[in-house]
């Protein structure tokens, strides 16, 4: 089974910095990508961003220039780093693979539980 789990949240002041993991377990055949997601209370979840295997990144305006996201491909780890964070990043920090597990299968999204981020006074 392929499982994805969230670490590195927590409460930070605005300014500060967090960089947030993905740690993956179980075989995917082949990905296509994958990302962090966000989701405020009261807030439609909203995608923060992307890289693609060859390394490609896509970020959603309201964090570009502040946020950084990565891949160790040898331990297919996804990372976010966070810098300058203000009070309305705070949310549930979602990470996301889209892959199969095996070659003949279909292309599914796999999700993690989420790790809280607060950014606070």
């Amino acid at each position: 089974q392929v499982q994805l789990l969230e670490s590195g949240g927590g409460l930070v002041q605005p300014g500060g910095s967090l960089r947030l993991s993905c740690a993956s377990s179980g075989d995917l055949f082949s990905i296509t990508s994958m990302g962090w997601y966000r989701q405020a209370p009261g807030k439609q979840r909203e995608l923060v961003a992307t890289i693609t295997l060859s390394g490609v990144t896509n970020y959603v305006d309201s964090v570009k220039g502040r946020f950084t996201i990565s891949r160790d491909i040898a331990t297919n780890t996804l990372y976010l780093q966070m810098n300058s964070l203000k009070p309305e990043d705070t949310a549930v920090y979602i990470c996301n693979t889209v892959g199969q597990v095996r070659s003949w299968g279909p292309w599914s999204n796999y999700w993690g539980p989420g790790t809280q981020v607060t950014v606070s006074t």
